[in-house]
């Protein structure tokens, strides 16, 4: 009886520090995260000093022929290196090294075209990948040819390397238009939103912070929720009813990381952009992560770079349980910050507490009387809003409520 088994991949990881080193290594442990991701294993680590990169090998050519009696010795599959690579520098590392040679951008896309889902998620994927490897074509030579199969090598049009340009311009194009398409959905799936005035919030943070856990622990869904970077893509949307009663649609986005490639976040920007349509941020920071610091500023120039700075943030400092105590964690860019684990729930009427406040600021207060033949408008104020007291009287309903400030203009509601 013969058993097919998977041989799983064998990597050194290599970075370039031009100042802090400390820095480099961190980086480093996170690559190794990704590759634990992409199903491949790490060797060993090593960081070149260097006043800038290697134009030619990334890391020198002394350095890269060190590299390949490691190589040989350890009988690794490759290299990845930290950064993006040109075109040539891959070419010519891979030629030195006799090996394959990835880099960080290469390795983050593998996993997204493993991880995406969707139908738009597997095209923003693809056109990801067809912009990083039109710009790389010319030049790439060898180093195409050892990439073989493996990490770095999937997705859609994994066969299509040495594709002509002409023909990646074209594939470009029909999957910028579909995703187009999809966009132009999904704006009229947000107006609906809109016109039912139900506040929205967004998920954001820095990948693996707990993003998925919280929206199941706040919504009851089943999103996916592993202790991996990138374990979901696909941003979902599920409805919650707080503890007053009101209702709140939650959105998870795809998680940000440092040097996140920038074909990357072109091609989720319009899932992201979900973001910039929402009432209220609520930014996810792993409590626990030594680097929770370095992560929090990832997210703030993510979120500036795609133009939403103006929301109002609450700060959610996930996984309490796993800190001291007496911890005090502080995020001085937002509006509010709580301490809570979305695991246990611990912490979670804290959070309730500050999003209501919140959602308050963000409406007007009504107090009306709704006649009994507009009984719809009484039903959608306490879907969309915040309800305070509802009597039944003669002349009709008599609500009391914070209701969102379209709401009350598009119903001519008074305060």
């Amino acid at each position: 009886m013969t058993e097919n088994t998977i041989k799983e991949e064998k990597y050194i990881l290599v970075a370039v520090a031009t100042g802090d080193e400390e820095a480099a290594w961190d980086s480093l442990d996170e690559l190794s995260e990704l590759l634990d991701t992409a199903g491949g294993t790490t060797i060993f680590q090593t960081v070149q000093n260097l006043v800038r990169p290697d134009k030619a090998t990334y890391i020198g050519k002394g350095k890269a022929e060190e590299l390949r009696e490691s190589i040989e010795i350890h009988e690794a599959d490759g290299i990845i290196c930290d950064d993006e690579l040109t075109a040539s520098q891959m070419r010519n590392l891979s030629e030195i090294t006799g090996a394959k040679v990835i880099d960080r951008t290469t390795l983050i896309l593998d996993i997204f075209a493993a991880h995406a889902k969707t139908r738009e998620g597997k095209l923003q994927v693809e056109i990801a990948q067809q912009k990083y490897r039109y710009a790389r074509l010319r030049g790439m030579g060898e180093a195409l040819s050892r990439l073989g199969g493996g990490i770095g090598t999937r997705g859609p049009g994994e066969t299509k390397l040495e594709t002509d340009r002409r023909v990646i311009q074209r594939r470009i194009k029909i999957l910028s238009d579909n995703i187009e398409a999809m966009k132009r959905a999904r704006d009229t799936a947000r107006k609906k939103r809109s016109a039912n005035a139900v506040p929205t919030a967004a998920i954001v943070g820095y990948t693996n912070a707990g993003k998925s856990t919280l929206l199941n622990r706040l919504t009851g869904a089943d999103v996916l929720s592993e202790d991996k970077l990138f374990a979901t893509l696909d941003p979902t949307t599920r409805s919650a009813i707080l503890p007053d009663g009101q209702q709140v649609l939650f959105t998870d986005t795809v998680g940000f990381i440092n040097k996140l490639p920038h074909n990357l976040v072109d091609a989720f920007r319009s899932t992201l952009e979900e973001a910039g349509y929402a009432d209220i941020i609520v930014h996810v920071i792993d409590a626990s992560d030594a680097q929770a610091e370095l992560h929090r500023k990832v997210v703030y120039d993510t979120l500036t770079d795609l133009g939403i700075n103006d929301k109002p943030v609450i700060t959610v400092w996930n996984k309490a349980d796993l800190t001291d105590g007496g911890a005090i964690f502080r995020d001085f860019q937002a509006d509010a910050s709580v301490k809570l684990s979305a695991k246990t729930g611990e912490g979670l009427g804290d959070f309730y507490e500050e999003l209501a406040r919140m959602l308050r600021e963000t409406r007007v207060s009504i107090d009306t009387v709704i006649p009994y033949k507009d009984t719809a408008i009484a039903a959608e104020i306490r879907k969309a809003g915040q309800l305070i007291s509802e009597e039944y009287e003669e002349d009709g309903i008599h609500l009391k409520a914070y209701v969102p400030r379209a709401l009350a203009e598009k119903r001519g509601l008074k305060g």
